[in-house]
């Protein structure tokens, strides 16, 4: 395995913030670690209220309920148990008396969060002693030194590193050393999981067997779903214009579902593997779906919510779903219980019973950055404040409402809770590089083409983060 080599930027998703660190010196590295102590044990006892009271931020960027600003648990807009809600808010009152301290979310937008990155870390002054990261600019920030390794400063029985109720490391292709961590509960397993999901009137009305009893007999296949794609996409008032396409979505979900159900990746590791035959076979399928059996609804390079949304319309029988994107378009009242789930179908490379179903190396995790002052106590303030259930994890998981109802079905439900038990590691969507996927989808370019164009700008950036 390689070790990590600092880069000269930190992501902004897709598109990312440039030449923040290092002024120019590409293997410069973050080292202030101030008062990080060496010996996990002595940073652990050290934990104690102290006489002057302490400010913990915690920078995000959307609303985060409770913290030490808020009195009532109607501050709350979305409150929904009032006791679950008490005993967060109760939690916060018990922190702020245990440590002296005060919490304090602070919503700096999307963009905002990761410009106090870039600038204050790099100062050695963290704007905020804990931050929430997407994966896909938070493994760079971990990878160039922006995160404290809480290995070196945590007792080896603090929870994230032991029993795991409350916290569990996040995987950022390290074998050492934990430097992000998300949050344990069993909802978590749905955060960032997508299914495909289909109008099962359609499925009906062409005359075929619901893919769900497919997959439950292992018989749910990459050429079985591309028959069915076929048959879907019909001229319904025959003037010679496709009317309703077998497929639609966003293309970077359809690029990593593919990925996982044939056993493939793009960037798992220090080696580019863009270029195998696995991977291959996935972007000759995209290909082949768009261009050659044009079964897949044509790219709307114009409004990118119309390839996301075009099921609401009626105007393709299948897509790429989610309880958030079920919430947002209220599936509930649009399809209800005609709207089926099923995971993406195996591929030819793939194997049903070693396929993972979700990419584990995306969605949400926090980090301590480096230059806090004190992070073993700003991270137990912040497990005491996240084990607000005092370890009753029954108390923690009793309320999956939300989640069951935008499921819309038992089955659908079991399907998110299978997909979302299955993690896999890819760093192609945290890379800064623009695939052009679209030109794919359009016909402009060959998969060898792709390919080409894609493998050294992989390889380059993985050197840049991996170093032997």
């Amino acid at each position: 395995m390689k070790v990590r080599r600092a880069l000269a930027t930190v992501g902004l998703g897709l598109t990312m913030v440039w030449g923040l660190i290092g002024c120019g010196n590409k293997n410069a590295v973050i080292t202030d670690t101030t008062n990080v102590s060496s010996d996990a044990d002595s940073a652990t006892a050290n934990i104690e209220a102290s006489g002057t009271e302490r400010l913990i931020r915690i920078g995000t960027w959307y609303p985060h309920y409770y913290d030490s600003t808020h009195q009532d648990i109607h501050d709350d807009p979305n409150m929904g148990d009032e006791s679950i809600a008490q005993a967060r808010l109760d939690a916060v009152r018990e922190i702020e008396d245990t440590y002296h301290v005060r919490i304090e979310f602070v919503d700096l937008t999307w963009n905002g969060l990761q410009d106090s990155m870039n600038h204050s870390i790099v100062e050695g002054k963290p704007d905020c002693d804990i931050y929430e990261v997407d994966m896909s600019f938070g493994i760079p920030a971990a990878l160039n030194g922006y995160a404290i390794d809480l290995e070196t400063v945590l007792s080896p029985d603090a929870d994230l590193l032991s029993t795991q109720l409350v916290f569990k490391p996040s995987d950022i292709g390290l074998e050492h050393g934990v430097y992000l961590f998300a949050t344990c509960s069993e909802e978590s397993a749905f955060y960032n999981t997508n299914m495909l999901a289909y109008n099962k009137d359609m499925i009906e009305a062409a005359e075929l067997e619901d893919p769900y009893e497919l997959w439950k007999r292992g018989e749910w296949t990459w050429d079985t779903w591309k028959t069915y794609m076929k048959k879907l996409t019909r001229d319904v008032d025959g003037d010679g214009v496709t009317d309703v396409y077998g497929f639609s979505s966003r293309w970077d979900y359809l690029v990593t579902g593919l990925l996982l159900s044939n056993g493939a990746s793009i960037a798992s590791g220090a080696t580019e593997s863009i270029s195998s035959d696995k991977t291959r076979e996935v972007f000759r399928l995209i290909y082949d779906l768009y261009n050659t059996e044009r079964c897949a609804r044509p790219w709307n390079s114009e409004n990118f919510e119309d390839n996301v949304n075009a099921y609401t319309t009626g105007k393709v029988a299948m897509w790429i779903s989610s309880a958030s994107l079920s919430a947002e378009n209220n599936d509930t009242q649009l399809l209800g219980d005609r709207e089926g789930w099923v995971p993406f179908p195996v591929g030819p490379s793939g194997d049903r019973t070693t396929n993972n179903t979700k990419i584990a190396s995306s969605g949400n995790a926090w980090m301590i950055p480096t230059g806090v002052e004190n992070p073993a106590l700003v991270y137990q303030v912040f497990e005491d404040y996240t084990n607000w259930y005092h370890g009753d994890i029954s108390l923690r998981d009793g309320d999956l409402s939300w989640w069951v109802n935008h499921a819309l079905t038992h089955d659908n439900y079991e399907v998110m809770k299978y997909c979302g038990s299955r993690g896999g590691f890819d760093l192609w969507n945290a890379l800064n590089i623009d695939y052009q996927v679209p030109a794919l989808l359009e016909g402009e370019i060959t998969v060898d083409q792709f390919v080409d164009q894609n493998a050294e700008l992989v390889q380059n950036a993985l050197d840049a983060m991996f170093l032997d």
